[in-house]
């Protein structure tokens, strides 16, 4: 039978029953935009056309495709190989400046709305680099993506934050969408000798919990999600009918575009996306690529509300110490360290008041303590010894009498709690106590106002015991993996307000934070992202491994509280891992929490 499909391209509409015009039956690509008309690319200009087939406006340009949303269109300029955005509003279609020159030939183009309401462009070359462009006045490249090469055709589902791309000859392929994502892929189908699909894949639709797309003999094949997986529900040789539930897949066929004949019934919604913050600002980069940046911690000023210190752990160097403003003032190479935290005013015998940062050193399994002065500056003062065999996290407890607990764990799931010491002007550190959680913890924190330490058992959730050393170890699970709360179970810090205490644990597995109480029954009151300030360029987090939070009235933005968050992807542009500032103001007001 001689496929119908001709030429790789499919439209999904919403429209009822919207007649295509016969002047549009020529166009290579076609979009229904609301209120009845049309958006036709042809050879010579990218056109605005009303219900009736009557041009209202165009953009003169030889595009080879076009993507489009609600008062947006993308077109590729083939003949200056650049992509330019164009608006549509009531008076027409305007172009805007193109984006700024990739440095390769663009196969395919496509466009994505994030959760935020933020334009996105993903730009694909023939080799297979990509790049995702963050829209506006100016554009800014987000990041750089390695996609399969012979790539003619992608499309993003907004509402699944994913990027569809057809590899010619070899299938469809699902990416994470969402600029923070590692670039993980999936595939949706495949040809022989890996799957079923003919010839591999050409033009893609996204349809309501699914897509569509042609194979390379023209068949229509269409996938409903599930999750990570995609379950073919039809392949189509020829024409058919209209679709159900109003919905309408055109494609373009030897005969002009018409109905594809699919029928398809819309999934059920997704549930409610969770509240997004923004940042207020960024550190400075870590001088090391790849995963580097690991926990901060933060040191209040005693006079100065702007005099604040963010501490945070390069695991590939030492420790970083940076200014609320995110500016680097001081880096001391003290090998790969893990986790940190900070406790200030310390007691150690009569007149001694020191501030104390204490972090883990991996090559040597040891306590790394340094001091810090009143003005924030910090010095190495000690190396202690454990017998851990694979130190990794760590949290500092201050006890009722003044002194420093150090709580240090290991991979294999042991925990060690050491008393800190200071004898003759030297630190030392004195076991307390050991146990174990079943699995590989990291993060943990103690909470001195109820005595309680939370500790984060990666896969299983987090627990919830004792801090004072002298009582029986006896942890509880307060909070499974599993709803909110996504493995690995990493950073966490406590907030105490006026009005109640809060746990803040990164989920990092979902590029999340879940916010509880830090007083029994630990009722979850909500989880959050953070996303992208397009107006400061800083880019939003994922894969936190550490944070910190504090209630102390620092200065700008931070009136009430400091979130400082580690971000495992460096976006807007590319670059090597870094910390991010968020006032705790917007996490109240995003989770409807008192002060």
């Amino acid at each position: 039978m001689k496929a119908i499909f001709l030429y790789a391209a499919l439209l999904a509409t919403t429209a009822h029953a919207q007649v295509i015009p016969p002047a549009l039956h020529g166009a290579n690509e076609l979009a229904a935009l609301p209120g009845g008309g049309w958006l036709a690319l042809d050879k010579h200009a990218l056109r605005l056309v009303d219900g009736s087939g009557n041009e209202r406006a165009s953009v003169a340009v030889r595009g080879r495709q076009f993507d489009v949303r609600d008062g947006l269109a993308l077109v590729v300029d083939a003949n200056a190989e650049r992509a330019v955005p164009v608006r549509i509003d009531a008076k027409g279609l305007h172009a805007l400046p193109p984006l700024p020159e990739t440095g390769f030939g663009i196969e395919a183009a496509c466009l994505y709305r994030d959760a935020q309401h933020l334009d996105h462009a993903f730009l694909i070359a023939k080799d297979g680099q990509a790049q995702q462009w963050l829209l506006g006045e100016p554009a800014r490249l987000v990041r750089h993506m390695a996609l399969p090469p012979h790539v003619k055709h992608c499309r993003v589902d907004d509402t699944e934050a994913t990027l569809y791309v057809a590899e010619s000859g070899l299938g469809l392929w699902a990416y994470d969408a969402a600029p923070e994502s590692a670039g993980a892929r999936v595939p949706v189908a495949l040809a022989a000798p890996f799957g079923k699909l003919a010839k591999g894949a050409g033009a893609i639709a996204v349809l309501p919990g699914g897509v569509a797309a042609l194979d390379g003999r023209g068949t229509l094949h269409a996938w409903r999600r599930a999750g990570d997986t995609w379950r073919e529900q039809a392949a189509l040789p020829s024409n058919a009918h209209a679709l159900a539930s109003g919905a309408r897949l055109l494609a373009r066929t030897d005969a002009g575009w018409k109905d594809a004949g699919l029928a398809w019934k819309a999934s059920a919604s997704k549930q409610a996306a969770l509240p997004i913050v923004l940042p207020r600002a960024q550190t400075a980069p870590v001088a090391r690529a790849g995963d580097a940046a690991d926990d901060p911690a933060l040191w209040i000023h005693p006079a100065d509300p702007d005099g604040a210190r963010i501490l945070g752990t390069n695991k590939k160097q030492g420790l970083l110490v940076y200014d609320l403003a995110g500016r680097q003032t001081q880096l001391l190479e003290a090998g790969r360290l893990n986790n940190v935290d900070v406790r200030q005013d310390l007691a150690f015998g009569a007149g001694v008041r020191v501030d104390l940062a204490m972090a883990t050193q991996r090559d040597e399994n040891a306590i790394v303590l340094f001091a810090i002065d009143g003005n924030g500056t910090v010095k190495e003062a000690a190396r202690l010894p454990t017998t851990l065999s694979d130190i990794y996290g760590a949290c500092l407890y201050r006890t009722p009498q003044g002194g420093l607990d150090a709580i240090v764990n290991d991979k294999d799931g042991r925990f060690q709690q050491y008393r800190i010491t200071r004898t003759d002007g030297r630190f030392g550190a004195t076991l307390a106590r050991s146990w174990r959680l079943a699995s590989q913890p990291e993060g943990c924190v103690a909470d001195e106002r109820t005595g309680l330490l939370f500790m984060g058992e990666e896969k299983r959730g987090l627990w919830v015991a004792d801090a004072d050393a002298a009582k029986p170890m006896t942890p509880r699970l307060v909070l499974p993996v599993g709803g909110l709360l996504h493995a690995d179970v990493e950073g966490m810090g406590v907030y105490h307000g006026k009005t109640g205490s809060w746990v803040v644990v990164s989920s990092q597995g979902n590029d999340s934070y879940v916010v509880l109480d830090a007083t029994a029954p630990f009722t979850v009151r909500g989880a959050f992202r953070i996303g992208i300030d397009a107006a400061r360029s800083i880019d939003g987090t994922s894969e936190t491994d550490g944070l910190d939070v504090t209630s102390a009235r620092l200065g700008g933005p931070y009136g009430k509280g400091l979130l400082v968050v580690q971000d495992g992807h460096k976006r807007l542009p590319d670059g090597p891992q870094n910390f991010k500032l968020v006032a705790w103001e917007d996490v109240a007001r995003a989770l409807r929490l008192g002060d």
